[in-house]
C-alpha cells in the first residue's frame, strides 16, 4: 500500500507540472497579484463571481512546485463555494500551515489541499504554500 505522503507528493507534482487551472480567465471580476520576494514566486490570481459563488478561477505566473501546486489545488478546492465557505476554507488552510489547527474534522474541508500539511515542517516552504491563499484572502476580503 502506498504511503499517504507519497500520494500527496504525487498530487503536488501533478498540479505543479500540468495545471489546467493555469490559464487566462476572460471577464474576471477580480485580478490580484501575489508576490513572494524571498524566492521570487509571483502569481496573478483571477476570480469570477456569480452572486456570492466563486464561479471560476485561474492563475498565471511562475514559481516553485509548491507555490504552483498550492495555487492550482486551491482553485479546485474553492471553485463552486460561496464567499463565506471560501473564507472558512482559506482560514483553515492558513491555520493548518501555521500549525494552529490539527482538528481532523476541520481539516477535512480542505479536500486535496490537505496534501500541504507537511509543509508546516518546512519553514522555508511555508510562504510558498501560502502565497495563493493570502492572495485569495485579499480578494475575498473585498466582498
Amino acid at each position: 500500500m502506498e504511503d499517504l505522503t507519497d500520494v500527496y507528493n504525487e498530487l503536488i507534482m501533478e498540479h505543479s507540472m500540468n495545471s489546467y487551472n493555469k490559464k487566462e480567465l476572460e471577464n474576471a471580476d477580480y485580478s490580484e497579484i501575489g508576490h513572494n520576494p524571498n524566492c521570487g514566486d509571483e502569481i496573478t490570481l483571477q476570480l469570477k463571481l456569480n452572486d456570492d459563488i466563486i464561479e471560476d478561477m485561474a492563475f498565471s505566473g511562475h514559481g516553485c512546485a509548491i507555490s504552483q501546486a498550492s495555487t492550482s489545488i486551491m482553485i479546485d478546492t474553492l471553485k463552486g463555494k460561496t464567499i463565506k465557505e471560501a473564507k472558512e476554507i482559506v482560514k483553515t488552510f492558513i491555520d493548518m500551515i501555521k500549525r494552529e489547527t490539527l482538528d481532523e474534522e476541520e481539516l477535512r474541508k480542505l479536500e486535496d489541499a490537505i496534501a500541504f500539511r507537511n509543509v508546516a515542517n518546512m519553514p522555508a516552504r511555508v510562504k510558498c504554500a501560502l502565497l495563493a491563499w493570502h492572495t485569495i484572502e485579499d480578494i475575498l476580503n473585498k466582498n
